[in-house]
């Protein structure tokens, strides 16, 4: 355990595997789960023509959940679970990258720099295939006129049932791959590797640097986890902040052309 000043860091020897990793999962999932309806209402935001389906975002909740229930707003929920395990892949790398890293500098900023980066390119390789199938299947019911992958029809009834099935995304999963190959679950990755790992890589040296400076201005007021809690927030808005414009790149490409929704003017 590396101490720097009143801040604590740990390092992955000092951690309880067990504990980090079952605890790792739940908490991952318990997010996911809550913020997945904005996902999806977001995709279908980005992809539709001005304001073919909806006018907002509280238009997009009201009419998804009158038409296609609760169920609706989870569409591609199922397989987009996989992504835990890019989570785990993610955190993993980056403790190991450090450890590896202090071999040959102990500055904490550019251990925390080059294992951001390396952690965001593992995870993002195992992210981009998961989310371009999920995002296929938010898609389904209103949104399936915006996209050229369609559910069967027998699928479709089930999901009107509400029972939860891998049959869509199996069907979904062979469609892009008859249309598109292996590269068409790839669809955005350069675009997200130059998003993620830049954002990733700037998140930690600033997250440590935010910890520590709240540690010194009020050393004995807060918790260390709540000065920890603290940072975590002005380090994202920080990094997201410089990373921006290629988040929006991003959007568009993953989205947009994932899902190929131009018209034959080429225009969104």
């Amino acid at each position: 355990m590396q101490q720097k000043g009143p801040i604590r860091i740990i390092e992955w020897e000092d951690l309880d595997k067990k504990k980090f990793y079952s605890l790792g999962v739940f908490m991952t999932l318990t997010t996911r789960a809550t913020v997945y309806p904005a996902s999806l209402i977001r995709t279908r935001l980005q992809v539709q023509k001005g304001k073919a389906l909806y006018s907002g975002t509280f238009d997009a909740f009201c009419k998804i959940l009158r038409s296609e229930g609760v169920w609706g707003l989870y569409r591609g929920f199922m397989i987009n679970t996989f992504t835990l395990i890019s989570g785990q892949a993610y955190i993993t790398t980056y403790e190991l990258v450090r450890k590896y890293v202090s071999q040959y500098t102990p500055s904490n900023t550019v251990k925390s720099l080059v294992a951001g980066g390396a952690a965001s390119l593992v995870a993002q390789t195992i992210t981009v295939p998961i989310d371009v199938v999920s995002q296929q299947l938010m898609m389904q019911g209103q949104g399936e006129h915006l996209t050229r992958f369609k559910v069967k029809p027998k699928m479709m009834l089930a999901a009107t049932k509400r029972k939860p099935t891998f049959g869509q995304t199996r069907d979904i999963t062979v469609q892009i791959f008859a249309a598109d190959g292996f590269r068409g679950f790839y669809r955005g990755y350069v675009a997200s590797l130059l998003t993620y790992i830049p954002n990733s890589a700037l998140w930690w040296p600033f997250y440590h640097f935010y910890a520590e400076q709240l540690s010194l201005l009020a050393p004995s007021a807060c918790p260390h986890l709540i000065l920890q809690a603290l940072a975590g927030p002005m380090a994202a808005a920080t990094a997201s902040t410089i990373t921006n414009p290629m988040d929006v790149v991003r959007a568009r490409v993953q989205v947009i052309y994932a899902l190929n929704c131009l018209d034959s003017a080429g225009q969104i």
